[in-house]
C-alpha cells in the first residue's frame, strides 16, 4: 500500500510492472478527494516517454525507489488516454480507468478547494491557504515545498581530454643514386729523345757493327681508377615528441531555468523585475 510518504520517492522514479519490466518513469501522484490518500500515478510511456498512462496505487509497492504495480506492461500502455495536464480526474474520466484495470471507484485530482464536493488533489488547500503539510506553497508539479522556489541553470564546465591523434614512425630503407666524381690518372707516352754525338758518346756509337738492324723496347705504364664502397655511420636519427598549445573555441547550449510573476491584476508587487512585469 502506497501512502503519502512514499510520494516524495514515488515522483521521478522508474516503474516497472509484475514481472519486473520497466514501464517508465513516474511524473505525478494523485491523491483520493476523500481520504487524501495516493490513488492514481502517471508514467512516461511511449517513444521517449511522450505520453503519459495513468495506473491505480491500489496494490502498488514500492522498494528501493522502484514503483511496482501489480499489472502487465501492455496493459499499463493500452491504457484509456487520459489528459494529465488537467490537474484533476473527472469521475468520467476515473470511471473509466476503474473499469479498465478493474477495481473500485473513487474520485482523485490535484488540487480543489470546492469544498461543497469535497474533492481534493495532490495537496489539499483550506480556505487560509494552508495545506495539510502546514506550509503556505505547494509545488504544484510535484511535492509540498516551502514558500519559495528554487531556479537552476546549467553552466559550461569544459576541460580537457588526451586522445590518441596519431602515430609517427621511423622507417629506414634502401635507394640507390649515381655518384660522379673525379681522379687523376697518369700513362706514360713514349718520346723520342736525340743527342749528338760528342766526345763523351763516341764510344757507345762505335760500340757495334756499322751498318745494321736493331729493336729497342720500351714498357708503357699506366693508371687506372679502382673503386671501392665502404659503409660508415653518418648520423642518428630518434623521434622524439613536444606539446604545443593552442586555442580552440568551444561552443555549446546549456538551459537555465527563468521565473516569472503571475499577479494577476493585483497592484503594489515590489521587488518584481520590470522584465517579469512585462510578461
Amino acid at each position: 500500500m502506497i501512502s503519502t510518504q512514499d510520494i516524495s520517492n514515488i515522483i521521478g522514479s522508474n516503474a516497472v510492472d509484475n514481472d519486473g519490466d520497466k514501464l517508465g518513469k513516474v511524473g505525478q501522484v494523485y491523491l483520493d478527494d476523500q481520504t487524501g490518500n495516493p490513488e492514481w500515478a502517471t508514467i512516461s510511456t511511449g517513444l521517449f516517454g511522450t505520453s503519459e498512462t495513468f495506473v491505480p496505487l491500489t496494490d502498488a509497492t514500492v522498494s528501493s525507489g522502484t514503483l511496482r504495480v501489480p499489472y502487465e506492461k501492455a496493459k499499463v500502455k493500452d491504457a484509456p488516454r487520459v489528459d494529465a495536464d488537467s490537474g484533476h480526474l473527472s469521475p468520467a474520466e476515473e470511471e473509466e480507468l476503474y473499469r479498465y484495470y478493474g477495481i473500485g471507484t473513487g474520485t482523485a485530482g490535484y488540487t480543489d478547494t470546492d469544498t461543497t464536493t469535497g474533492t481534493a488533489g495532490f495537496v489539499d488547500t483550506d480556505r487560509d491557504g494552508t495545506n495539510r503539510h502546514g506550509t503556505v506553497g505547494h509545488d504544484t508539479s510535484g511535492p509540498t515545498t516551502d514558500n519559495a522556489m528554487t531556479r537552476s541553470e546549467e553552466q559550461l564546465r569544459v576541460g580537457t581530454q588526451q586522445v590518441e591523434a596519431g602515430r609517427a614512425r621511423l622507417r629506414k630503407y634502401v635507394v640507390t643514386e649515381n655518384v660522379t666524381t673525379t681522379v687523376p690518372v697518369s700513362h706514360e707516352e713514349v718520346r723520342i729523345e736525340r743527342e749528338p754525338i760528342t766526345d763523351a758518346n763516341i764510344g757507345n756509337a762505335l760500340d757495334g757493327p756499322a751498318i745494321s738492324e736493331e729493336e729497342h723496347e720500351v714498357v708503357l705504364h699506366a693508371e687506372r681508377p679502382v673503386v671501392a664502397k665502404e659503409a660508415v655511420p653518418v648520423e642518428r636519427v630518434r623521434l622524439d615528441t613536444q606539446t604545443v598549445t593552442e586555442q580552440e573555441t568551444v561552443t555549446e547550449t546549456v538551459r537555465k531555468e527563468q521565473i516569472e510573476a503571475d499577479t494577476d491584476g493585483i497592484t503594489g508587487t515590489n521587488g518584481i523585475a520590470d522584465a517579469d512585469r512585462r510578461r
